[in-house]
């Protein structure tokens, strides 16, 4: 696949349209500390997308009741998890087209519907599915997935000091996650734990598991919006947890796997390789607006245009986002095929594409000069919220490491 099909460049135009004409006008306000929500509803009505999930999901729903695969637990992956109702090619279509108008916008929307509500839709059983996940698609509800914490960083499974001890028909959980997406202001919150059975077994070594909480559980308690450099439209928090009882039917899948671990890192993967739609939205709006600048602006009688300086830069930004465009294309033609990118394709992926759109932004601003500093053009705000694509779902430093060890275990 080298292109969108006459019918998604349809569909693109018409996301581009809504993100013009009503995120847009809305950015400075959500930079501002009010909170997205009421817009991504507003997107979901505009399109349909409820209608559409819900009746995905009942399809789904009585094609698996005629299956053996009905039981609980297992891997429940029915292409529901994704932004796009399952179709890849549109999933990466909303990602670049909100992310060229408001990244953090973006993050958030894709952390709620992706990575909690995909959490709970690939994992879950039908009534955890139906119960927790579809009202996170079709965003009546907020989610938020809860994997990072205090210390851990990279670390995320290794460092990871939450517990949850079984009994009582259910687990209590005790732990601190930080730097959540949504958790301020979250319904249902998916939280890792270490299972905590009293045998001794070092942390370390405990197995990790999944758990649905909710927003207003005794026990758990999610802080303010916290104060940050970018992605000032994505509201992140912390998630704080004091003996908060959850259920049984709580636990994702309700039954304990040997590790499990394979779900936080199959979310680690997508986030990695779904990182691609937002750089390149990120860079062709960076490299639109510098284009077009460079064409009005003069100096001394002339366009900076024609200075060979200026066009090294918006050749360079050319020359990324084409990369990133091939790498984006490359994902979605592996998935029409049922293939998968390796650990380190995917580390590799995101670390040139995340660089890549940090540098698009910031050569964007030296193209603009003051203009560019000014959050009139919009480029400070690509680049802030570009720089945290360097840091979130693993550092450029862990992508690194990751990429060595698969070549020198080869």
């Amino acid at each position: 696949m080298f292109e969108f099909t006459e019918e998604q460049k349809m569909v693109r135009q018409m996301v581009r349209r809504w993100c013009t004409d009503k995120l847009e006008p809305q950015v400075d306000a959500i930079e501002g500390g009010e909170a997205p929500y009421a817009l991504m509803r507003d997107f979901v009505k505009t399109f349909g997308l409820a209608e559409m999930v819900k009746g995905a999901f009942e399809a789904s729903k009585q094609a698996k009741e005629t299956s053996r695969d009905t039981a609980s637990g297992g891997d429940n992956r029915d292409g529901m998890g994704g932004l796009g109702g399952g179709d890849p090619a549109m999933s990466a279509i909303l990602s670049s087209e909100m992310s060229r108008v408001c990244p953090g916008f973006m993050l958030a929307f894709g952390a709620s519907m992706g990575l909690a509500g995909g959490a709970i839709m690939n994992k879950g059983t039908p009534m955890q599915r139906e119960k927790w996940g579809l009202p996170i698609l079709t965003f009546e509800k907020i989610g938020a997935w809860g994997m990072t914490e205090p210390g851990a960083g990279s670390d995320a499974f290794g460092s990871m000091r939450t517990v949850a001890k079984p009994g009582d028909g259910g687990y209590v959980l005790n732990g601190q996650k930080t730097f959540i997406t949504n958790a301020p202001y979250a319904d249902t919150v998916v939280v890792y734990a270490k299972i905590d059975n009293g045998d001794g077994t070092p942390l370390s070594d405990r197995p990790i598991q999944a758990f649905i909480v909710e927003a207003g559980a005794e026990g758990m308690e999610l802080s303010k919006p916290m104060k940050k450099m970018g992605m000032h439209a994505s509201p992140t928090g912390e998630v704080f947890l004091a003996d908060c009882f959850v259920a049984a039917n709580q636990l994702l899948g309700e039954k304990e796997k040997a590790t499990g671990r394979a779900g936080g890192k199959d979310v680690f993967h997508s986030e990695r390789t779904g990182m691609a739609p937002m750089c390149f939205g990120i860079i062709e709006r960076c490299l639109e607006v510098a284009t077009e600048y460079a064409r009005e602006r003069k100096t001394w009688g002339r366009s900076i245009a024609e200075y060979q300086l200026v066009q090294e830069k918006l050749a360079r930004m050319f020359m990324h986002l084409e990369n990133v465009k091939n790498l984006m294309f490359k994902q979605l033609w592996m998935s029409k095929h049922g293939k998968r990118m390796t650990a380190a394709e995917a580390s590799a992926c995101k670390l040139y594409c995340a660089r890549a759109a940090t540098e698009c932004a910031l050569e964007a601003i030296q193209v603009l000069g003051g203009n560019g500093y000014m959050q009139e053009y919009r480029v400070e705000m690509l680049m802030r919220d570009a720089k945290l694509l360097q840091i979130g779902g693993g550092t450029d430093e862990i992508q690194i490491i990751n990429i060595a060890r698969h070549l020198l275990a080869a």
